[in-house]
């Protein structure tokens, strides 16, 4: 009979009693003064709060006697409800108390009661606090939870539902071993062995030993050829010599993994024995020829869903294959099969399961026919999508920076010698509007160049602390313009918004990247709406494989209610040149370039969209803590007016002609005496004149061989006062550890113009 802890009304109550008592004692206190004290209104105070009290110790009594009641109730219930159960139950506390067991309980753990669950599994499992603590944390996340254990003696399942606050029900179930055919009114248990994670055999059961005839340490000693394939039909080495088994493997947890013998399914005496695998841990379907549903078992049922039903044909069931499963099917019926393992995906509507098949072919009363065994790849395929995307944007990236820095160079010796024919044309000049011409299309590529490096990182950021709010309340005027009149722009603000630290300039990129995206989805107007607010995730949040640490965030929404995006499109939104809008319309770089500035600030961007309905892009900032403090802006020198350009001496290190040609002419326009070299090692060599008097060394930072930084500090050894300008076509943070360990040293982003470059030399000298 289901028996109940008497203890059960003391220990809910228990957590009270001590409160209790300081009411007691403090009424008997108030009462004894008030019986002391000779004044008479101080006597009257201390009584009535004397009875005060005693009127809420009673009160409280009344509460905690119905509490505990109530939750008697629900335990006395749930042990009524599982006492007949065939399999050993528990009620326990959320601390693992056991509180009620019924039983099949008693007759396999024993009528004591004491202690916790744990204590009860110990015998069974090498870590039972581990895998309880793990299934009643699921059960709280969704209600139940189930897990099935294999043993060195024993299969179990253990299961949990969650009753609340008031504690959990466990059922402890154990499975049968796995049965072969009946011989004799006995049955045996299917062989299996027990493998550890260097392929090291940790268990054998007897049904195991009796095949193998000897006691098996390794894989090497069982099998004769490696590495073991789940769902063939190999060669295993035995003391009567080799013999074919099919080979069946199931997880078994903590690293480890169950594999099982099988009859080699060879003739057409084995069919009987297709019973054995209704019971299997391991998804099998019996198949015949034309790809029609046999026979499955109980694995299968379950991982394949309410689909899966005997005369179904295989191909309504997965897809993925690339050609027909009939052909399949066939090649494999007919011994062409070289490959037998195939990544499939299910038809099932309810979630996205991938599963590796294996097909083995059979032969029963003279009729061939097929056996596929599942397993689920799911995560498999999801860890391969996420490798693989991640792949592919680092190689995009890599390529975006690689094409971003040899345009940079071009982009500087095309502005920068129309710089220096400009110098030579007035505007009255038939000349001068071709080469305003020449000029603003180079800044429009330089602009577009500046996009690609936003999306591979690799473009120099200006960060500042920000108010989210004054931020869009400065961008507002030109958002409107931007949205036209048919389309209404709202802003919603979080009325306590904290500051972030980003690029300005870059992160007003992101807002009109986004808003433009928006009203492009849509033509016949609507709404967009832009919201701020401060949030703070109290667990780490995974989402779109990336995962958002502990913290407080500010969160922008971008939302309107366009055309939406299609799901399939919905992961290559953020790739550079990837665009839904036709031919001329768009460059597809927008949401690249957004994608790109939010990560390099330490954000993170989403994207939800429906199809007809609209899409929302969400950005977290990690909010600026207090303890962080912010950058302190350079102190620029105070302007000279008129400032002239004196002599002074330069050595121009780069390694492009066109840029060399160009820079070295514009430092000489402006009186410099200028010595060049086209590379790290030819300047070092110039240095080695020790009666050259260098000012300033303007030095490009990727060169072949020895780069900019690495010669630098090799000079400074000796000329430990020149100043220096680095000049990249990449962004300042692709180098920034190592300029920062050089004195007295700026940088410059390609692609300059002649005034950018001069005037950055002039202020070195100053």
């Amino acid at each position: 009979m289901t028996q109940l802890k008497d203890t059960e009304t003391g220990s809910l109550l228990g957590s009270g009693t001590g409160r209790l008592h300081l009411l007691v004692i403090a009424a008997i206190l108030l009462g004894t003064g008030a019986i002391i004290l000779p004044n008479g209104l101080a006597r009257m105070g201390l009584a009535t709060a004397a009875m005060t009290l005693g009127m809420l110790y009673l009160g409280v009594m009344i509460l905690e006697n119905h509490r505990s009641r109530n939750r008697r109730d629900v335990f006395e219930t749930v042990a009524k409800f599982i006492e007949k159960d065939s399999a050993p139950g528990f009620v326990t506390a959320p601390d693992g108390e056991i509180k009620a067991q019924n039983l099949a309980a008693q007759s396999q753990f024993g009528n004591v009661y004491s202690g916790t669950l744990a204590g009860k599994l110990v015998d069974r499992f090498a870590n039972p606090s581990g895998i309880i603590y793990r299934l009643q944390s699921r059960a709280e996340a969704t209600g139940s939870a189930r897990e099935d254990i294999v043993t060195r003696k024993e299969h179990v399942r253990l299961s949990v539902h969650d009753m609340g606050n008031d504690g959990f029900v466990w059922r402890v179930e154990t499975i049968a071993d796995r049965q072969i055919g009946r011989s004799g009114g006995e049955q045996a248990g299917l062989p299996m062995v027990m493998i550890g994670r260097t392929g090291a055999v940790l268990f054998m059961n007897d049904a195991a030993r009796e095949l193998i005839g000897m006691r098996a340490k390794s894989l090497d000693q069982l099998f004769t050829q490696l590495p073991v394939t789940p769902g063939a039909i190999m060669e295993i080495s035995t003391a009567d010599g080799v013999r074919n088994a099919l080979i069946a493997e199931t997880d078994a947890g903590v690293g480890r993994r169950a594999l099982y013998f099988l009859p080699a399914p060879e003739t057409s005496s084995q069919s009987r024995q297709w019973q054995v695998f209704h019971d299997l841990p391991v998804p099998m379907i019996k198949v015949a020829p034309d790809g029609s549903v046999l026979s499955f078992n109980r694995m299968a049922s379950g991982l394949i869903g309410i689909g899966l039903s005997e005369g179904v044909h295989l191909s309504s069931l997965m897809e993925g294959l690339g050609r027909s499963i009939s052909d399949w099917l066939a090649d494999t019926l007919a011994g062409r099969l070289i490959q037998k393992s195939e990544f499939l995906r299910l038809t099932r509507s309810d979630r996205e399961v991938f599963v590796q098949v294996t097909l083995n072919r059979v032969t029963e009363e003279g009729e061939p026919s097929l056996i596929a065994v599942l397993n689920d790849a799911t995560e498999l395929k999801s860890l391969e999508a996420q490798f693989v995307q991640s792949q592919k944007m680092q190689a995009i990236g890599q390529l975006a920076g690689g094409v971003a820095h040899d345009f940079n160079n071009l982009l500087t010796a095309i502005s920068g010698h129309c710089d220096l024919l400009l110098l030579r044309h007035d505007q009255g000049d038939p000349d001068y509007s071709d080469l305003v011409q020449i000029n603003q299309n180079a800044n429009r590529a330089a602009a577009l160049v500046g996009q690609l490096l936003a999306f591979s990182r690799k473009q120099t950021l200006r960060p500042e602390t920000l108010d989210m709010r004054d931020t869009l309340a400065d961008l507002t005027h030109l958002l409107n313009r931007l949205v036209g009149e048919k389309i209404t722009l709202t802003l919603s603000h979080d009325p306590v918004l904290e500051p972030i630290r980003a690029d300005k300039r870059q992160l007003e990129q992101v807002l009109m990247n986004l808003v433009v995206n928006a009203r492009d989805a849509m033509p016949a107007g609507g709404e967009i709406r832009i919201e701020t607010e401060c949030a703070k995730l109290t667990a780490p949040m995974t989402r779109d494989q990336v995962t958002l640490q502990a913290g407080k965030y500010v969160i922008l929404r971008v939302s309107d209610d366009g055309t939406g995006i299609a799901s399939d499109k919905l992961q290559k939104v953020f790739e550079p040149f990837f665009t839904t809008k036709r031919t001329g319309e768009g460059t597809g770089l927008g949401l690249s370039t957004a994608y790109g500035i939010v990560k390099q600030t330490g954000g993170f961007i989403f994207v939800d969209s429906t199809l007809g309905v609209g899409t929302c892009f969400t950005l977290y900032f990690p909010v600026l803590e207090a303890t962080e403090v912010p950058e302190a802006a350079p102190v620029l020198p105070p302007k000279v007016k008129n400032a002239r350009h004196g002599d002074g001496v330069i050595l121009l290190v780069e390694d492009e002609a066109p840029v060399r040609a160009f820079a070295s002419r514009a430092l000489r326009m402006r009186g410099y005496t200028v010595l060049e070299a086209d590379s790290a090692e030819a300047a070092l060599q110039t240095l080695e004149d020790e009666s050259l008097n260098i000012d300033v060394f303007v030095t490009d930072v990727v060169m072949p061989g020895m780069d900019g930084p690495s010669w630098v500090r090799e000079a400074l050894k000796v000329r430990p006062d020149t100043r220096v300008v680095f000049v990249s076509g990449y962004a300042e943070d692709s180098f920034g550890e190592a300029q920062m360990q050089i004195p007295n040293s700026v940088f410059l982003p390609k692609p300059f113009s002649l005034n950018d470059l001069t005037e950055t030399v002039h202020n070195q000298f100053h």
